[in-house]
């Protein structure tokens, strides 16, 4: 049975809960590093919006999917006014946990819309698993470079992209056994994100001693 690409509008809600976690992971990371209202709008922005436009740069889609949607800029925008003086307020909280679940989330649910999107394309099923690791991480890279960090996904040596990578091979199996397609993203997306937490949680690392 030929996978069939899961609708527009799911994959539009997908995206839309993905930018708010990436977005919130980047309010977080800016406030951390005390940086004003510009940076904190810039480090959400393409926390947000990375990888889905790099997905999109090799994909060849255009117009890039926050600018054919561009309620996601405004959305990041108005957030961004809000977040300055609630993070002033909640300094006290923030920590490396906190932008740790974010991401986690934020991969999960990124990487299964852009392997959904790449299949969409007509991608083979590998390049497609690719796209997915492309979408979930690289806003996160992005993010950590801004920050003057070297990025999460090279440094801790737990697993990330790795996590990514099962999850999207995941999703494309689930496809095939015929479930539906909001099944098998939420399902994938569960899986990433609870697998990246767990490695996290246990300090499972892959190359790294």
């Amino acid at each position: 049975m030929k996978p069939v690409p899961v609708h527009d509008s799911l994959i539009i809600i997908i995206e839309i809960v993905a930018i708010l976690v990436g977005a919130f992971s980047g309010f977080v990371e800016a406030r951390r590093k005390r940086m004003d209202l510009v940076g904190v709008f810039t480090v959400a922005f393409i926390t947000a919006f990375g990888g889905g436009t790099l997905r999109d740069i090799l994909l060849d889609r255009r117009p890039l999917f926050w600018v054919m949607h561009q309620e996601y800029a405004i959305l990041i925008f108005v957030l961004a006014l809000i977040a300055v003086p609630l993070m002033r307020t909640l300094r006290q909280i923030l920590s490396e946990r906190l932008i740790v679940i974010a991401d986690a989330i934020g991969l999960g649910l990124f990487a299964v819309a852009g392997v959904s999107q790449a299949q969409a394309a007509g991608m083979p099923l590998f390049i497609a698993s690719m796209m997915g690791v492309i979408t979930g991480i690289f806003g996160g890279v992005l993010r950590d470079i801004v920050c003057n960090e070297v990025p999460m996904v090279f440094r801790d040596g737990k697993p990330y992209a790795i996590c990514a990578f099962f999850g999207c091979w995941m999703y494309i199996g689930l496809q095939y056994t015929g479930v539906s397609d909001d099944y098998a993203l939420w399902t994938s997306a569960t899986f990433i994100t609870t697998l990246r937490l767990v490695t996290w949680k246990f300090d499972l690392r892959i190359g790294r001693h």
